[in-house]
């Protein structure tokens, strides 16, 4: 078999087809994706540390798709850890990417997106909350944007503060730190109370409806990112045409951008002399006890939801 032809070499890590597209429709090459990551490694690796990894990759001529256990034929420095999966029944041989050369690896494996865990593995207790804002499909960031704020003005209620960043698609990500941790399955309930309150703050812009048909047009404030869960890292790109990057930001820049404005071809460029994802995090604050008694009275959305779709049905089948 004919070697292939190597373009460079970075920190051990040979590098080919640079010149090539990313993806299909990326508009912006493979090159440039690794300039990135080695651009905001310093940044990208502490969110990666110790927490098992999903990547989505993409080959030449197939849509970009989402990988969770280490390929076959990856170098031997990367250590990986085992995690049971109820839902595929099966154990998952997770990626760790500690250093540069593993995420230029993963770069030159045209992995476009980093995705870790909210904890790092064998944890059960978390030191943050939080809330994904996702949009419905079609509206514009304003939109988003619109629903924030009263996440953020419920928050200032209880006594916490939350940074703010792109998604790096069309949502934006709210974390909240806390100054004690919390067992991850509290936290979750407090993040269902924050949304919920937040949500009757703003009922014509957010909801917590899981169930997207009743989402009526309003930003679904999604309070399931917890624990295991997985979140699009800081500083890492999206597979969409220009590469958009999920981008720090500050509230008072928040009405004024949009995530097209963070790509892999500007962010580089807009690093120096604004404060870094870990300098925005505000101080953390205790976790007011109402949160928990609120939240653990809210039911868990995906099996509230699932009970529902199973109730429409039966409805349906009576012709009610």
């Amino acid at each position: 078999m004919a070697r292939r032809q190597v373009d460079e070499v970075r920190d051990g890590v040979e590098l080919t087809s640079l010149d090539a597209e990313a993806f299909d429709g990326a508009g912006v090459t493979k090159r440039a994706l690794l300039d990135h990551l080695d651009a905001v490694a310093a940044l990208l690796l502490p969110a990666l540390a110790d927490r098992p990894l999903s990547v989505v990759r993409a080959r030449p001529g197939q849509a970009p798709f989402m990988q969770k256990n280490l390929p076959r034929g990856a170098p031997g420095w990367i250590p990986t850890v085992d995690v049971w999966a109820d839902s595929s029944q099966r154990t998952v041989h997770y990626p760790l990417c500690h250093d540069r050369r593993t995420l230029l690896w993963f770069g030159n494996q045209r992995a476009v997106e980093f995705h870790p865990t909210l904890v790092p593995h064998g944890a059960t207790t978390t030191g943050e909350l939080v809330v994904d804002l996702d949009p419905p499909d079609g509206a514009g960031f304003d939109r988003v944007v619109a629903a924030a704020h009263p996440v953020r003005a419920a928050l200032a209620e209880l006594g916490l503060a939350a940074a703010v960043k792109t998604s790096g698609a069309t949502g934006l990500h709210l974390v909240v730190p806390l100054s004690e941790p919390l067992p991850v399955e509290d936290a979750f309930a407090a993040t269902r109370a924050v949304c919920a309150r937040a949500a009757a703050l703003a009922p014509d812009v957010a909801t917590t409806a899981f169930i997207r048909d009743d989402r009526g047009g309003r930003v679904f404030l999604d309070p399931t990112r917890v624990g295991g869960a997985t979140l699009a890292a800081p500083y890492s790109p999206r597979a969409r045409p220009g590469l958009p990057v999920s981008f720090p930001l500050t509230w008072d820049e928040l009405d004024r951008v949009t995530p097209a404005d963070f790509t892999v071809g500007t962010v580089a460029g807009l690093l120096a002399g604004r404060p870094t994802w870990a300098e925005l995090r505000p101080g953390p604050a205790p976790l007011p006890e109402v949160l928990l008694t609120e939240g653990r009275a809210i039911p868990v959305p995906r099996v509230a939801a699932m009970h529902e779709g199973k109730r429409r049905k039966r409805a349906r089948e009576r012709g009610e």
